[in-house]
């Protein structure tokens, strides 16, 4: 559930498709907050989500654009998510006299406050139904290529009004795979400080071996804050602090923002992934793991450098391994063949709806061509062979200096107005880069794609230029000048003329695989508009049969998610609904103390001031996947009672289908981060703020 692992998942994951499960189950649901299940709360569970309720936890909610979530949990814009969610951030203010990521970080006043490199936060202001618009852009007798630029042309023409018009970050998001689409405003900080973080040994007890296990002590928390014009952020909507937690059995809400699910995807699409896409991410996984572990193993400094990169790749590797598990039990697969099945029997039942029918073999040719073209587009456009900072940064500036040429409706969609701003603050942050990572991982890129080709290859030749790969990515790294943030801002503001004199190695490669990655995108784009088209057929076909009271497939969006507190039996052992800090000595000292499973020495120190019967973590059935760690756990009051921040090894599946027998998402108790901030680290200030 990590977001480390979201963010690599985001990249990995551009060849799956997504949908949402027709039939709900007990507390099954990612619900659109335009779309709240307010009827099915009320007779299940007799609450009323008003729209004011609605309102205000909506804008008490953050998105982390490094991925993952928060919440406001202040008037003065005091921002709550997870220690791993915070990572990225951690890292680029760690250096190699500080390391905060794994030492922690405490300003005891605002004026230390550590400005964030490059973060920028998110909150939903409104959603606006744009399906219309959009759909009227392409006509029936347009080829895949003609409709997916019409397509574009039309999301970008809308985001650029709202923009224009609201000055709010605006994104059209696809939803029911083409069946809807929604305009979503955002307003956006980009001045974030870090407040306080704890020790990532105890925001992280028990490291991999404990990742996606239960029971659980993790205090994975960290506390950011929103400024607003050098000041800090006057947020109306923050979720009023309960240290009491929640109850065993209480109903619970989640508002936060999956990253990705596949609760519907056909038969065909299933294979694929089952067959192709996920031995094959599983093994490049594996393969970076290896890497980095070596990197790492070379001193402590390494260690430092490549931790979060280490950490979201076997977080990822972890996952992946368990939804390939999922995919692999054949009762799941054949309840979807059978859920398959009968939503065809009842389409060819219906006159008005037999044309549908051939949606599903459209979807399978399309995914054929996809399967013909994943291979290139993951090296040379998905830059696996390429990977580390350097190169993605001499691909946006190349980039930019043909796109932004464009007509906006014409651009590659990452170019569009409306998404600007993001871009360039991105682009120009001056995150440490570390030339020694660089050469290690774009060596093995560079390797894997000799390895995957052939040396042989017209491409792999041209790249390599009768050089190995060591040296071929040795030349690239010390020749290259994109490190320079004044350098990417004059090519970036003097357009192609600058990147054409610039003569820089690593521009020159991306301008070499220009050509080659835009063309195995462009077939990848004509495959998915036939892939899109075809679902929205089905799309409308599952409403007509079904109803459309239910919930689209996560798409890194807010959504909002129910359940109930409970602990579960697992074989012969009861898994609890809360832990408490006795258990957490108690697991060390089993451990006998050795990492992942050692404590800070603060933590040794200051055991006996701690309260051992106060909750760290407590488990739910609520709804959840990558992308909600940092989710706010919110009470009917609408106050926060606890924080994603994880799911046992069952909800690795739930990326399929959900099933609450044994699959739970894992909180940090609220009473679990007060306790720590009290008693361990005395943060006074902070706790007066967050109980006021």
């Amino acid at each position: 559930m990590k977001s480390s692992g979201l963010r690599l998942s985001l990249a990995i994951c551009c060849l799956l498709a997504t949908t949402h499960s027709p039939e709900i189950v007990a507390d099954e649901g990612m619900w659109l907050f335009n779309q709240a299940p307010r009827k099915l709360l009320q007779s299940k569970y007799g609450f009323d989500a008003s729209p004011q309720w609605l309102e205000h936890v909506q804008k008490a909610s953050v998105r982390f654009n490094s991925g993952g979530s928060g919440s406001f949990v202040s008037k003065d814009g005091l921002v709550l998510s997870n220690h791993h969610v915070a990572a990225d951030a951690l890292q680029k203010l760690s250096n190699e006299e500080r390391d905060i990521l794994a030492e922690g970080y405490q300003a005891n006043a605002m004026t230390e406050e550590l400005k964030c490199v490059d973060l920028e936060l998110n909150v939903l202001m409104g959603i606006q139904d744009v399906t219309e618009q959009v759909n009227a852009a392409v006509k029936q007798d347009m080829d895949p290529e003609t409709a997916f630029n019409a397509r574009r042309a039309a999301i970008a023409g809308i985001e650029k009004r709202s923009l224009d018009s609201t000055g709010l970050r605006s994104d059209v998001v696809t939803l029911y795979q083409g069946g809807a689409y929604h305009l979503y405003r955002f307003k956006k900080y980009t001045d974030v400080r870090l407040v306080f973080a704890p020790e990532q040994q105890i925001a992280f007890f028990g490291g991999d071996p404990d990742n996606f296990e239960y029971p659980r002590y993790c205090l994975d928390y960290t506390f950011f804050r929103a400024y607003e014009n050098g000041k800090p952020a006057r947020t109306e909507h923050h979720l009023k602090w309960n240290p009491s937690g929640p109850k065993n059995g209480e109903l619970v809400f989640v508002t936060g923002h999956p990253g990705s699910t596949s609760r519907l995807l056909t038969v065909s699409e299933l294979e694929y992934e089952r067959d192709i896409l996920q031995p094959d991410v599983l093994s490049w996984l594996n393969r970076m793991e290896v890497l980095l572990n070596v990197y790492g193993s070379r001193s402590t400094e390494n260690k430092r450098r490549s931790k979060d990169l280490l950490f979201g790749i076997q977080n990822s590797r972890k996952a992946y391994g368990g939804m390939h598990a999922g995919l692999l039990d054949p009762d799941l697969f054949a309840q979807k063949r059978r859920q398959e099945n009968d939503l065809r029997k009842a389409v060819k039942a219906d006159p008005s709806l037999r044309d549908t029918e051939a949606a599903w073999k459209r979807i399978r040719d399309a995914q054929s061509e996809i399967a013909k073209v994943r291979t290139r587009y993951n090296f040379f456009e998905g830059g696996r062979a390429f990977y580390g900072d350097l190169y993605p940064i001499a691909k946006m500036l190349l980039r930019a200096a043909v796109e932004l040429q464009k007509a906006n409706s014409e651009r590659l969609r990452e170019f569009h107005e409306s998404g600007l701003d993001s871009l360039q603050f991105q682009l120009f942050s001056n995150k440490p880069i570390y030339e020694d990572l660089e050469l290690v991982t774009l060596a093995d890129g560079l390797t894997y794609l000799a390895d995957t080709f052939g040396p042989e290859d017209p491409m792999v030749m041209a790249i390599l230029a009768g050089r190995s790969p060591q040296k071929a990515a040795a030349d690239l790294i010390t020749g290259t000048k994109v490190r320079d943030v004044s350098f990417r801002r004059e090519l970036f503001e003097g357009g192609i003329e600058a990147i054409n004199l610039a003569k820089d190695p690593m521009i020159e490669l991306a301008r070499l695989v220009d050509r080659e990655a835009r063309e195995a995108r462009k077939a990848l784009d004509a495959a998915k508009e036939i892939k899109q088209a075809a679902h929205a057929e089905i799309a409308k076909a599952r409403f007509a049969i079904q109803g459309s009271s239910s919930y689209p497939d996560a798409t890194f969006t807010l959504r909002l998610a129910f359940g109930e507190v409970a602990g579960y039996q697992e074989g012969t052992q009861h898994r609890p609904h809360e832990t408490y800090f006795k258990g957490l000595y108690q697991r060390s000292q089993d451990q006998s103390e050795t990492p992942p499973f050692h404590l800070p020495k603060r933590w040794i120190e200051r055991k006996s001031h701690l309260n051992l019967d106060a909750p760290v973590n407590f488990v739910s059935k609520i709804d959840i996947i990558g992308g909600n760690s940092g989710s706010p756990v919110v009470n009917r009051r609408g106050e926060l009672v606890g924080l994603i921040f994880d799911g046992n090894i069952h909800t690795l599946p739930w990326r399929h289908g959900y099933d609450d027998k044994v699959a739970r998402a894992i909180s940090v108790h609220a009473g679990g981060i007060t306790e720590s901030l009290k008693s361990v680290y005395q943060a006074n200030q902070l706790l007066e703020e967050l109980l006021r």
